[in-house]
């Protein structure tokens, strides 16, 4: 079995078939993934990991990772409104016998008086108002004991209110499935904090706070529970708008592909309502957790995401409900998911989009403007290739995947390769098959199209006649890739012809498997 690509005219190869080991398909280079490995970070972005690790540690141990943003004031105020609840209590104590005392005073005053002016009780009665007086000192003195009673009580009470509250410590505090205790000595927990730190220029105290209101946020959130968990269940979207995550990675940029599509339907709610603008919000967020759930947040995983957005048939810039809605998305995201898309990339865009971009940009950071890429209808496929091999970019974009279960062509199928066609030339892709019976299969694409292409099966006998498997045809810039197959009863070749009538390069990328009857038996 080969595959050999070859010129019309005789002349050497554009690109032979790859020798073994080879690359077929030179990916580009201009995207790299920042490196998640503590050995390939500088000594201050180090020190500053090192710093926000500490900052979580003891803001766990101390049960305050989730305090409000101003504990200082918060504990000032408190302390206040023990200060006036003591002094409030201490008064109403001292009024009270003061109050007490007066009254018996004045008691005594009108007892005395009444007892000079009958002087012709006998002894009898003076013997009685002596024991009167005589109980009336005992039940002021019964009454000042109470009194004193009751300030030790308020002062007990005042002192058990000053003690401290029992500090309730949460050491399985998680995001995104990942612990967040250092101590616990997860791989994952460096990766998670390094995106806080990136996203806040590696100064410490920035992340330690960004990560506090990323926690306060997904606690306060409708629809996410207490305990944080990866395993979030998939999206139910809206019919107005459509997301797909795809798992596939590339491990070299450890980054795993979301394909989002925006699509208008008349029998959806509409974005000027709040109930609307909320169920849209929701159902972004809930697609985020879906793709996040998919990462591998470990050094050398696929710790992030590239997201692509289809914007063809996306509602006008006339829509200010859209505008609204898109800036709260850009908000929230870059606020609570920090350095998880690796980049933005849209495509169809329309040219009315770079109006509408000029006003929500300006509340977006550099480092979060950097992150967006821009391909027009044209220009698609080419974009996406500089980040998605072509077998992961999806076939109505240009590439090899194709919806469903596919599984014609796997990991060990070989790789892509990469033919370029000059201008008014025509070049050939040769399969052969030494066997007689066995089944040829191939998938092809050309960027941009534009081009002739035709397919037919060669004998290796030179008597035999020459098969057509697919007539020439013009081949318009709207062609998804071509998927076919061919069952070779002998030995010979399957050639696919591509003649390019314009005066551009065009690049072909294909891919191709022979499979014998006596394996398919075996």
């Amino acid at each position: 079995m080969a595959v050999e690509a070859v010129s019309r005219d005789g002349s050497e190869a554009v690109a032979p078939a790859p020798a073994k080991g080879e690359v077929a398909v030179t990916k580009n280079a201009s995207f790299r993934e920042e490196s998640n490995f503590l050995d390939d970070l500088k000594e201050s972005e180090r020190k500053a990991l090192a710093e926000l690790r500490d900052k979580v540690e003891e803001a766990i141990l101390e049960g305050k990772l989730l305090d409000d943003d101003k504990p200082a004031e918060v504990k000032e105020k408190k302390e206040e409104a023990k200060k006036a609840a003591k002094k409030e209590h201490e008064g109403e104590g001292k009024k009270e016998p003061e109050a007490e005392e007066k009254k018996v005073e004045e008691d005594g005053e009108k007892e005395a008086d009444a007892a000079g002016e009958k002087k012709e009780d006998d002894e009898e009665a003076g013997k009685e108002a002596a024991a009167g007086e005589e109980s009336e000192q005992g039940t002021k003195d019964e009454a000042k004991k109470e009194e004193a009673g009751e300030g030790e009580k308020a002062a007990a009470t005042t002192t058990e209110e000053e003690k401290p509250a029992a500090v309730v410590v949460d050491k399985d505090v998680a995001l995104w499935g990942v612990p967040l205790l250092p101590s616990k000595g997860d791989e994952a927990t460096d990766v998670v904090l390094l995106k806080f730190l990136r996203a806040r220029d590696f100064k410490a105290g920035a992340a330690f706070e960004m990560l506090r209101r990323t926690l306060r946020w997904r606690r306060d959130w409708p629809g996410f529970g207490a305990a944080d968990s990866r395993r979030t269940p998939t999206p139910t979207s809206p019919r107005r708008w459509r997301a797909r995550a795809t798992s596939t990675a590339r491990t070299a940029r450890a980054t795993r592909c979301a394909t989002t599509r925006w699509a208008c339907s008349r029998t959806t709610p509409s974005l000027g309502t709040e109930e609307g603008k909320a169920r849209f919000l929701r159902w972004r967020v809930r697609a985020m957790e879906h793709h996040v759930a998919e990462l591998d947040l470990r050094p050398g995983g696929a710790a992030s995401l590239l997201q692509v957005i289809d914007l063809k048939n996306s509602p006008g810039p006339a829509k200010k409900d859209l505008r609204v809605a898109v800036k709260q998305v850009l908000d929230l995201f870059q606020d609570n998911y920090p350095e998880l898309v690796a980049r933005n990339i849209l495509i169809n865009v329309p040219f009315w989009y770079y109006a509408f971009s000029t006003l929500f940009y300006p509340f977006l950071t550099q480092r979060t403007k950097s992150k967006f890429v821009i391909a027009r209808p044209s220009k698609v496929t080419e974009t996406l290739l500089k980040y998605i091999p072509i077998e992961a970019i999806p076939v109505k974009y240009g590439g090899l995947k194709r919806d469903g279960d596919d599984t014609e062509f796997s990991a060990d199928d070989g790789e892509v390769t990469e033919l370029n066609v000059k201008g008014s030339s025509t070049e050939s892709i040769e399969i052969e098959t030494t066997e007689a019976d066995a089944t040829l299969t191939w998938d092809l694409t050309v960027l941009g199209w534009e081009v002739n292409y035709k397919e037919e099966f060669v004998p290796a006998d030179e008597g035999a006649y020459t098969i057509i498997i697919r007539k020439g045809k013009k081949m318009g810039p709207g062609e998804e890739a071509v998927r076919n197959s061919f069952r070779a009863g002998e030995p010979g070749k399957v050639v696919l012809t591509v003649e390019n009538t314009s005066h551009r390069k065009k690049k072909v990328l294909f891919r191709h498997k022979v499979k014998s009857s006596c394996a398919k038996k075996c």
